[in-house]
């Protein structure tokens, strides 16, 4: 029988105490879900390979020294994976902490609801550090000794430097899911990727370029990963600015994008009797989530 038709192995392992059978290849993740168990993640994506660097989803698997992460560990059959322990519980509050006081998670949707459930109290690393101007220029092994009393913080001025979206890196968890849907994931432009290192490590043009001098085609790819709203559309980011931002308020449309034959699947986001800002579904066998810049910002004609 060909490999291709072979049918697929199944797994069995055991998840807090639950037995559960899943399709080999699959992930801690994978089962986890399958058994209806809430793992938090913030840099997986359905449509990405995992880039295991937000590190909350990290479980306790017997027999490893160290806790793994859930959503790219595959599944071994045998396997005991404890997702609520102790030892979890403390890593996960950590992780939350750090990236509570030194990153604006106002418009990551998940955060509250992770800092609560971990009672993280990101504030006992102190007041944030004043924002600073020249991140970009950072260099690789040339730190600021900080002052012990306050946190540092990655926080630095929005850059509007076109029409379409905005970067908002105060709100940046550096979970490399825009690079990888810029880059040979999804686009392939490599128009963005990690400048730095440590603490200074930051997503970056080529030389800090501004994005109308970069690669970057406008496709709007990267925002549609971002979890946390470091990336968004202008129209938003605007809308937010001036309070007028009320997402619960808003009608989604789907249609099919106009522009040509492909066949994209758009979901207009409309508020106020105008279209605000344009998704598409990542479950779409066609899309996976991306666009090009007319699917993703040539809306402006309809109104």
């Amino acid at each position: 029988m060909s490999e291709l038709l072979a049918p697929r192995r199944m797994v069995e392992l055991e998840v807090d105490g639950q037995p559960v059978r899943v399709f080999e290849g699959s992930t801690i993740l994978d089962a986890c879900r399958q058994l209806g168990i809430d793992t938090p993640t913030l840099c997986y994506g359905e449509t990405l390979e995992p880039a295991n660097v937000c590190r909350v989803c990290v479980v306790e698997l017997e027999g490893s020294r160290v806790l793994v992460p859930a959503c790219s560990r595959k599944v071994d059959a045998g396997m005991k994976v404890q997702t609520d322990s102790e030892r979890v519980r403390l890593s996960r509050k950590l992780v939350m902490e750090l990236l509570a006081s030194s990153v604006d998670l106002t418009t990551t949707p998940v955060a509250p609801e992770y800092l609560e459930r971990y009672g993280a109290e990101p504030e006992r690393f102190g007041p944030p550090a004043p924002p600073t101007t020249d991140r970009d220029r950072a260099r690789t092994g040339h730190h600021v000794v900080p002052d012990g009393r306050t946190a540092a913080t990655v926080h630095q001025p929005v850059k509007v430097d076109n029409e379409l979206y905005v970067r908002d890196y105060a709100k940046c968890i550096l979970c490399y899911k825009c690079v990888d849907a810029c880059g040979e994931q999804h686009q392939n432009t490599f128009a963005i990727h990690v400048a730095g290192r440590g603490f200074d490590a930051r997503i970056s043009t080529e030389l800090a370029t501004p994005l109308p001098e970069s690669a970057c085609v406008y496709c709007g790819n990267c925002i549609a990963v971002c979890p946390t709203g470091a990336l968004m559309f202008r129209s938003e980011h605007e809308l937010r600015e001036a309070g007028e931002w009320r997402e619960d308020e808003q009608v989604v449309t789907e249609t099919t994008c106009p522009y040509c034959g492909v066949g994209c699947s758009l979901e207009l986001h409309v508020q106020d009797n105008a279209i605000v800002k344009v998704t598409s579904p990542a479950d779409h066998d066609v899309t996976l989530g991306n666009l090009c810049i007319k699917g993703r910002f040539g809306y402006t004609h309809v109104s």
